[in-house]
């Protein structure tokens, strides 16, 4: 056991090595662009320079005369392209070549790619397209004039949007004896996944192989068979590894009939890897938010009213939105409550899911502003939440399990928080004001319908199939665990395939479920397994696997197999979660993921954390510093805590990236972003992260689903921001209320 892999404690599982390590580490691990295909030919994008207009005409005669060139597509000769429905849980943004014609809904869209026998080639001919536009003046963000507004809740693309209410908020706060009104904004932030974004399209006749990254494998098969008017199984989507998606991979993109198309149309297979400038405008981002928030409270501290309103920035076809006051409503009992979101439609493309979508932007304010509230009660911002926290929320829906004040008691005492002197500026070490904050962690605990297949052979091995995904989290390491745990067998003896739309479906891998969901899954299948091999009953506990009570310990797996005449015994499970129908397996096949959990169910289903921050503040460049961070989180039953430690600590290196750093830069006279690279958006680098301390705090939840799995991918990241902003307050006692948070905003300190 080490730092990195730490010592399981209650309802944890053992930090077992990654079983896929040796092929990421050895070069073998194929992503998406890696499979070899047989005389390929390579696309390069065209992107529009505008972010509203209409292409007025195309002179493609230069890009022809390239040597190697093959073709040039356009919205003119891709006609057979059909336009899809946008749907936030599969079908993506509705700016393909092909839905709007000539007009140009945002800047950098895709107007034409050109395919050459040579990458060379390709991008050569890509720089001489000329395009005529007529352009007119585009809406980019929240203050420019011509945008528009939706309520959220009336919107669509997707499933009806219900916000909480509770009691007379307005009332409550008008009488409360302290108020606070407050307005906090997030900007827009890009994924930019180490892997960029590829496809790789081949057609064996009229049957058609995707090599793309994926955080859907039937949400790309169905999508692509819907965009090509053909049969869903007529289409094979292979995608084993993803090189970080974080939700940029998650819904159909705006290449990948197009590189089929021409696949198709040229009878070769066509390689397209997008740029690392073009993947912020090809692709989805999070998107920048507004909020105000009103809260009204007691002078003991007890919360009697809630407001939250929130306004997200979306594109103009598209309806998409996070609406994250779902969870800020409900995350302390507050004595009422009155939510609503806003959906600002503005020239840009459509955002998407972006690691913790909701919360990340929702909580950050929440926690800013719980703060804020804190100072104005004169109050340790601990004890605030404490004298709020209940097992019910304003609705009077009961939690399924909550360990939030266990969370912050483990991590104030790793963290020294008793220490803290309360006055804003009365921490310091020579020349640097010292700033110590706190937030709450907090992620809806998501499961989706699953399938899967699980061979059990005599010999004592076992093979798992389901199109589930291995975007870096560890799920081919964890399906083994749970395999072996209810098998009685090896991890070594499992062999996991995933990412492949010939296995069983999972839902797409978002929301933290994949964990719950495809070990649901594939607990039933090995539970199957262990009733055939115990004469039709199921096996008492996993280690009984092959044996009954009355064979003792003296009967081998193997004789088991040989009274039933078999070698192996296979099993294919489908895992429905409450509130399922009964159609949705059939839809999941569709490329329909069905997910429930949260505030969806009887009861609401969480994990929960707290995060600790200190900073240092330079008194006289105002450079800011995070020499350590400590987060405190309880998420159900961890299944492995190597992954599980990895997981959280780089969730909270992103927060603090989020904090301090990240912002996608717009031009707003042009709608365009001027950062579209790594070198101009800014992430944070080793030195920028001294230490990271993060502590697994012991919960039990057999509630949430049949393993108890609350999700963690997400967690880590959601309280970050606003510890940050809080330990920035009381370092130099100036609120910075729109992230991020750099040394211009505090030289008026």
């Amino acid at each position: 056991m080490s730092r990195a892999a730490p010592e399981p404690k209650a309802n944890m599982g053992k930090p077992e090595p990654r079983v896929d390590g040796r092929l990421k580490v050895t070069g073998e691990a194929r992503y998406g662009s890696d499979f070899p295909v047989s005389n390929p030919t390579f696309a390069y994008l065209v992107t529009s320079s505008i972010a509203k207009g209409e292409i007025r005409g195309m002179d493609l005669s230069d890009a022809k005369a390239v040597p190697g060139v093959l073709d040039i597509f356009t919205h003119e000769n891709t006609g057979k392209l059909k336009n899809l429905k946008f749907g936030a849980g599969g079908s993506g943004p509705t700016t393909s070549i092909q839905d709007f014609g000539p007009k140009i809904q945002h800047d950098g869209q895709i107007v034409a790619m050109v395919v050459a026998d040579s990458f060379e080639a390709a991008r050569e001919a890509a720089y001489k397209v000329k395009v005529a536009y007529t352009a007119e003046k585009p809406s980019a963000t929240f203050d420019s004039p011509g945008v528009t507004e939706q309520d959220a809740v009336k919107a669509g693309g997707g499933e009806p949007k219900k916000f909480p209410q509770a009691g007379d908020a307005e009332a409550a706060y008008s009488s409360a004896e302290v108020k606070l009104d407050v307005e906090y904004g997030t900007p827009t932030q890009h994924h930019n996944p180490i892997e960029l974004f590829t496809t790789t399209a081949l057609w064996r006749d009229d049957e058609l192989t995707i090599y793309e990254p994926s955080q859907f494998m039937y949400g790309l098969k169905n999508g692509i068979a819907q965009k090509l008017g053909i049969a869903p199984e007529k289409v094979h989507a292979v995608s084993p590894f993803v090189g970080g998606a974080f939700g940029s991979k998650g819904q159909l993109s705006p290449r990948t009939a197009l590189v089929a198309f021409a696949a198709k149309k040229l009878n070769r297979p066509v390689k397209l890897v997008a740029t690392r400038d073009q993947g912020f405008t090809i692709q989805t981002y999070r998107a920048e938010t507004h909020h105000r928030i009103r809260m009204g409270a007691q002078k003991d501290g007890k919360i009697t009213s809630f407001n939250h309103e929130g306004w997200e920035i979306s594109s103009r076809p598209d309806p998409y939105s996070v609406a994250g006051v779902e969870d800020s409503g409900r995350l302390y009992s507050f004595g009422s409550v009155k939510t609503q979101v806003t959906i600002v439609h503005a020239d840009r493309n459509t955002p998407g899911f972006m690691r913790s979508p909701p919360v990340v932007p929702y909580i950050y304010a929440l926690e800013s502003a719980i703060d804020e509230l804190a100072v104005k009660l004169n109050m340790d911002p601990i004890e605030l939440r404490r004298i709020n926290d209940s097992m019910t929320d304003a609705t009077g829906k009961q939690w399924s399990s909550r360990s939030l004040m266990k969370c912050y008691d483990e991590a104030a005492e790793s963290f020294g928080w008793s220490k803290r002197t309360p006055q804003p500026g009365s921490m310091r070490d020579g020349e640097w004001l010292i700033g110590w904050g706190c937030a709450s962690a907090v992620y809806p605990t998501h499961v989706g319908a699953a399938a899967a297949r699980v061979r059990f052979f005599a010999e004592g091995k076992a093979q798992v199939q389901i199109a589930a995904h291995e975007i870096g989290t560890g799920t081919y390491t964890i399906i083994a665990q749970m395999v072996a745990e209810r098998l009685a067998i090896p991890v070594s003896s499992v062999n996991v395939e995933m990412g492949d739309s010939n296995f069983p479906p999972s839902p797409v891998a978002g929301g933290s479920n994949q964990t719950a969901s495809c070990c649901s899954v594939v607990l039933k299948a090995c539970d199957s397994i262990n009733a055939k091999l115990n004469g039709g009953q199921p096996a008492a506990a996993p280690e009984t696997v092959g044996r009954t009570a009355a064979d003792g310990d003296g009967e081998k797996l193997a004789d088991r197999f040989a009274k039933l005449g078999v070698g192996a015994i296979e099993e294919y499970a489908e895992f429905l979660p409450p509130g399922a129908k009964p159609d949705t397996i059939k839809k999941l096949y569709a490329g329909t993921p069905f997910l429930t959990g949260g505030s969806k169910g009887e009861k609401l289903m969480y994990a929960t954390g707290a995060e600790f921050v200190e900073v240092r503040i330079n008194a006289f460049t105002k450079e800011i510093r995070v020499p350590r961070m400590v987060g405190a989180f309880a998420a159900g039953r961890i299944m492995n805590t190597r992954t599980a430690h990895s997981q959280y600590m780089g969730a909270m290196i992103w927060g603090l990236s989020s904090a301090l750093h990240e912002a996608t830069e717009i031009d707003k006279r042009h709608a365009r972003y001027v950062n579209d690279n790594l070198a101009d958006y800014l992430i944070p680098v080793n030195a920028d992260v001294p230490r990271v301390d993060v502590i697994m705090v012991s919960e039990e939840d057999n509630f949430v689903n049949p393993v108890g799995v609350k999700g963690i991918g997400e967690l880590g990241n959601v309280g970050t921001a606003a510890a940050v902003a809080n330990a920035v307050y009381h370092a130099t006692g100036v609120r910075v209320r729109q992230l991020p948070i750099r040394l211009e905003k505090l030289l008026s300190v």
